[in-house]
């Protein structure tokens, strides 16, 4: 088994630096290059890796066993696409790409190319989420019947991060609920151990009107017969809602949970609340704190968890499925605002 993943980063913004510094705290991984962005020269600098002058650069390193991927989400695809066909293994943050044909079209070229693939769903990484996850899985609360799920985006811009949310407004990103309602639909379909096999929703853009959609108001159902309401929005006003940039407030047979993956988990199984689980502040919003603990805990555990999986080729704990998934049902939820219909997927 090899004793180190190398690793090449597409995408030098938020995300990009971020897996640059997960990376570092890795004992069996090493990055070998950066390439992609305005700020990839500086993401290079810092890191002390190779710059590229084109992600096709990158992928044909002889020192890159795997790819990050972390560029706007409509270029995932045909990166991914070209990492694989160089057998390089392959890491994509989500979404996943932009459509399900390119989803598949990932999954067909990494499986036949014996090669490790993983999506950036790093709410599972999280203690909250987790302990939630893990306390359903125990069966405290009874077989888990409904979720509401709350995702409410606010869009910081601290000049120190040195980036915008411009590409969020480009048609190719599609919508908010692709760019970040993906991880709410993950958190649904992980909780419960089930499929999405419907969708229904109302969408709409309130913010500009030029930007794809940027609130959803969903209802999923599940091949169990669950149900979880979504509502995801980057466009609520600050100061915003307190609590509810990643909420869940879940119902079992015989218990409740309230799931704050940015406070405590508090479950109530015998008629009185508890804290089961808590997570420190996360400290996303300014760039002196977002690439430090806590916030980064996740990120290296995710990556931990896909380069130990890939050295030992096993499947990673997320996988390919996992983000097509997210993917159909964003997209569903999409499609059934356009035609005010409810949409079926394949997921019984």
């Amino acid at each position: 088994m090899a004793r180190q993943l190398r690793y090449g980063i597409l995408g030098s913004g938020f995300m990009g630096r971020t897996h640059a510094e997960a990376i570092r705290h890795l004992p069996n991984a090493t990055l070998s290059a950066v390439a992609c962005g305005r700020r990839a020269p500086r993401l290079a600098a810092d890191y002390g890796v190779a710059l590229c002058a084109s992600a096709e650069e990158l992928i044909g390193r002889n020192d890159v066993d795997a790819v990050i991927i972390a560029t706007p989400q409509y270029a995932h695809a045909e990166e991914a696409l070209a990492a694989a066909a160089c057998g390089k293994h392959l890491f994509i943050e989500k979404p996943m790409a932009t459509t399900v044909e390119d989803c598949d079209a990932i999954l067909t070229a990494c499986a036949a190319g014996g090669l490790s693939l993983s999506v950036g769903y790093q709410q599972r990484y999280r203690a909250v989420p987790r302990a939630a996850h893990d306390l359903l899985r125990q069966g405290v609360i009874g077989q888990l019947l409904t979720i509401q799920l709350f995702q409410v985006f606010q869009l910081f811009s601290d000049p120190a991060f040195g980036g915008d949310w411009s590409w969020w407004s480009d048609p190719r990103a599609v919508g908010h609920i692709l760019a970040g309602g993906v991880h709410g639909i993950d958190f649904c379909r992980w909780a419960l151990g089930a499929e999405v096999v419907s969708a229904v929703a109302h969408c709409r853009t309130f913010r500009e009107q030029q930007e794809p959609e940027n609130t959803t108001m969903g209802l999923l159902t599940f091949s169990n017969g669950a149900v979880a309401a979504l509502w995801a929005t980057s466009a609520c006003p600050q100061p915003g809602f307190p609590g509810l940039a990643f909420r869940a407030f879940l119902m079992g047979e015989r218990g409740i949970m309230d799931m704050d993956a940015y406070e405590a988990l508090r479950v109530a199984e015998g008629g009185a609340w508890r804290v089961a689980a808590e997570q420190p502040p996360v400290n996303t919003e300014q760039a002196a704190t977002a690439f430090q603990q806590p916030r980064m805990g996740a990120y290296i555990a995710q990556l931990a968890a896909f380069t130990d999986a890939t050295l030992a080729g096993t499947p990673p704990p997320v996988s390919g499925a996992d983000g097509r998934a997210g993917v159909a049902a964003a997209l569903a939820l999409l499609e059934s605002s356009r035609s005010g219909r409810i949409v079926q997927l394949g997921g019984a």
